[in-house]
């Protein structure tokens, strides 16, 4: 339905009926608009985009795709180009101009007004991921002494002006942070009382240098809305809001598992994402845990004279190995999980091995009787060859489950994410202590 809908909305624009094609757009909303309008083909897309009015023209392209944004707003002619990015929230506006070429910034915002210029500017100066390359600059902004009635003349005047209403916030002549009031504030207490005597005191607030991690850390720990950033010296300069957080938290999910899954992490989805592109991010790990695989070729070619008396000995290879790999990534996946959401530090380091090594024993065990009665009733191996392959599968999970829990918690220490000492390279580091202490209990064992 969807698909001939965009057809028959394509032979709106093709036959010049602009009105019908105005009525399908109406009956949505921006959301719904950005996403039915960026489907069409490129010649359709800003013909279809001019047919917006102006007062929604920029919360449609503001929901639209980066790429889409990109496309859109270097074929607009410079005014309309310039009434966009005037529109736009200036950290709305700082996003959409880091993807774009240098002389494309200076074009765009050389017809843009001095002060959208030098907010635009400002933004851009702060490093990537930080609060301050997310912040809004467009906040309620009242001075201590004002009254509850000066406060509400002032936000209606500017009424069409900020990002969020949820939170007035408060600060000196210098202005540096003092509080906040709510709406709620506002309309409920008489309006000759100073906002001094009904604000509220910030109880957490971030630096423009803080990593967006913390930022993200800060509100879901305290449900917050909106969260006010200050500068070096605690003068308020921004706010952070609510989806803006909620894109960086979809951000740091996609990029760890990316890692965790040796894929170098990409900012594009993954249909938008070129063959050549995604060669480019997966062939490096690819090679390293090739590299580094080949020790165990090493391993099994130094117990060759081994392997050779007791063939059987190969058939447990692969289970072994899988299964030492298996409890690894279940511990590292555990730990790195933890340590993203802040539940363990370095200094829990004992107890998350003392549990993994209780569960590692419990795990063991389990496997290991399942496995030996299998070995003895469907591949009628001997006892011994039996003992050789249980034992290792214990010793094997203990390993695996001790490395994979401490190797996450010492990069973080080390400064380094411990989303890279996630599966595919605690398995090859598994494999190779596998491999090692089954050959050594096959020698003591059976006398090899």
């Amino acid at each position: 339905m969807e698909e001939r809908t965009i057809e028959d909305f394509e032979a709106l624009l093709s036959s010049k009926k602009l009105s019908e094609a105005k009525n399908i757009l109406k009956e949505m909303n921006e959301v719904d608009m950005a996403d039915f309008i960026q489907k069409l083909p490129e010649e359709k897309l800003i013909q279809a985009f001019r047919l917006l009015p102006k007062s929604i023209a920029t919360d449609v392209f503001v929901n639209m795709d980066e790429d889409v944004q990109m496309r859109l707003i270097t074929s607009l002619t410079n005014n309309e180009a310039t009434s966009i990015i005037e529109d736009m929230f200036t950290d709305d506006a700082a996003d959409l101009f880091e993807e774009m070429p240098a002389v494309m910034v200076s074009k765009l915002l050389s017809g843009v007004s001095k002060e959208t210029r030098t907010q635009i500017n400002r933004l851009l100066k702060y490093p990537d991921n930080s609060a301050g390359s997310l912040m809004a600059m467009e906040y309620i902004h009242l001075k201590k002494g004002l009254t509850i009635k000066e406060s509400i003349e002032r936000i209606r005047k500017q009424k069409d002006d900020f990002v969020s209403y949820d939170s007035c916030f408060v600060t000196d002549n210098e202005r540096k942070l003092l509080g906040y009031v709510t709406v709620k504030d506002l309309l409920i207490n008489d309006p000759n009382t100073l906002i001094d005597n009904i604000m509220n005191e910030c109880e957490h607030s971030v630096n423009t240098l803080a990593d967006q991690e913390e930022v993200a850390a800060i509100f879901k720990d305290y449900d917050y809305s909106t969260l006010p950033v200050v500068d070096m010296e605690d003068r308020l300069v921004g706010i952070i809001t609510i989806d803006d957080i909620v894109d960086i938290m979809e951000e740091e999910t996609t990029e760890d598992i990316e890692k965790m899954a040796a894929i170098t992490p990409s900012d594009k989805t993954y249909m938008k994402t070129g063959v050549f592109e995604t060669w480019k991010k997966r062939i490096p790990w690819l090679l390293l845990l090739m590299i580094s695989a080949t020790f165990t070729g090493q391993i099994i070619t130094h117990f060759e004279s081994a392997l050779s008396t007791y063939v059987i000995l190969t058939a447990f290879i692969p289970m072994l190995m899988d299964s030492g790999g298996n409890a690894g990534s279940q511990a590292s996946v555990s730990v790195i999980r933890s340590l993203s959401l802040d539940e363990i530090e370095y200094k829990d380091t004992f107890k998350v091995l003392w549990k993994e090594f209780r569960v590692a024993i419990l795990c063991g065990i389990t496997l290991a009787l399942a496995n030996f009665a299998k070995l003895m009733l469907v591949d009628n191996v001997s006892i011994t060859i039996a003992l050789v392959v249980c034992l290792t599968l214990i010793v094997t999970i203990l390993i695996a489950k001790l490395i994979g829990s401490f190797l996450p918690i010492l990069a973080n220490k080390l400064g380094f994410d411990p989303a890279v000492m996630a599966s595919p390279f605690i398995t090859t580091l598994v494999d190779a202590t596998s491999l090692i202490i089954y050959f050594r209990f096959a020698t003591i064992l059976l006398g090899i």
